[in-house]
């Protein structure tokens, strides 16, 4: 029996403990990440914790996937806590967890070594992700040149990710029909984490940036991608989706140019676009609504004025 072709991780093989496993062990195995995920970037990063788990085991002598133990997790993760942030072993740890779930149910193991082991601690007021402050942002989207197609796409995007507040895997998704009129206004369509839609107006500048973009790169075919890469013989926009380590470059080519020394990256302009929303009397609920916020804690993760307050207080510091 051969497994059939899977939506895996690109360069995903099976751990030893796996391969030395019987057919229906390795069949669940592979199912599950063919099955029970459908968000590729959560499938990648299981992917990944999945198989540093399962070859640190081989390499202490666990020779079957049955002999895996509490004890065994727990080692793992006390290695990887010198190593990784707490959140980091957090998301490792869940896949893991998940994972021998599943193969519980699939009757491949009697119980699942990870479900008693507790991660580290972790507790956070607001996000990591680096921000700018709106002088900073405004620097960056004038700086762009768009007398070719490449900086009307580069402002076009970094513009769509602050005004809308979108996920830049969501802006990458996008088609061309995703930018809509509806009622004398540019409006886009958004696919979020989970398969939700989201659907909300542009704003005024947004909507310049992507008219310019649309018009002059004569962006027509409603099905195809909104954001692409760039021919390096042409200098033409291709017919290929521009991916996310493609904008990242992007970003940081942008940031270095106009001597922004935050090291930004894609999601610097989500947290950019609620923390100036919020400043300029924007409340916390509809900040949710705009980014589609499932709850308004996860939102406050992004609120990032309390950086401008706790500077003012060092400063009262003088000695």
């Amino acid at each position: 029996m051969h497994a059939p072709t899977l939506p895996l991780p690109s360069g995903l093989t099976l751990p030893a403990l796996v391969a030395s496993a019987d057919t229906p062990a390795q069949m669940r195995f592979l199912e599950f990440f063919a099955v029970a995920i459908r968000n590729p970037h959560t499938r990648r990063a299981y992917a990944r914790a999945a198989r540093e788990f399962l070859d640190w085991c081989a390499a202490r002598s666990v020779v079957a996937l049955t002999e895996v133990r509490p004890l065994h997790v727990a080692g793992w993760i006390e290695d990887l806590g010198r190593a990784h942030s707490a959140p980091t072993v957090k998301q490792r740890l869940a896949g893991v967890r998940h994972l021998f779930d599943w193969l519980v149910v699939g009757q491949v193991i009697p119980f699942n070594p990870a479900s008693s082991v507790r991660g580290p601690a972790h507790s956070a007021r607001t996000g990591r992700t680096p921000v700018l402050d709106a002088r900073e942002a405004r620097a960056l989207l004038d700086a762009v040149d768009v007398s070719a197609e490449i900086g009307l796409r580069d402002r076009a995007l970094i513009g769509l990710m602050v005004y809308t507040f979108a996920r830049v895997g969501a802006a990458l998704s996008m088609k061309r029909e995703d930018v809509f009129v509806q009622g004398r206004r540019f409006w886009i369509r958004l696919q979020e984490k989970g398969g939700k839609r989201h659907e909300l107006p542009c704003h005024h500048q947004l909507e310049e940036y992507l008219h310019a973009y649309i018009e002059n790169c004569r962006i027509d075919d409603p099905k195809g991608p909104l954001f692409r890469t760039i021919s390096r013989t042409t200098k033409r926009l291709s017919e290929t989706p521009l991916t996310q380590p493609d904008a990242y470059a992007m970003v940081r080519r942008r940031a270095k140019a106009v001597g922004i020394e935050t090291k930004i990256g894609n999601h610097t302009f989500r947290a950019t676009g609620i923390t100036t929303f919020l400043t300029n009397g924007g409340t916390l609920e509809n900040a949710a609504s705009l980014a589609n916020h499932a709850s308004t804690r996860t939102t406050q993760l992004y609120d990032r004025r309390r950086d401008t307050i706790t500077l003012a207080e060092v400063e009262r510091v003088r000695i």
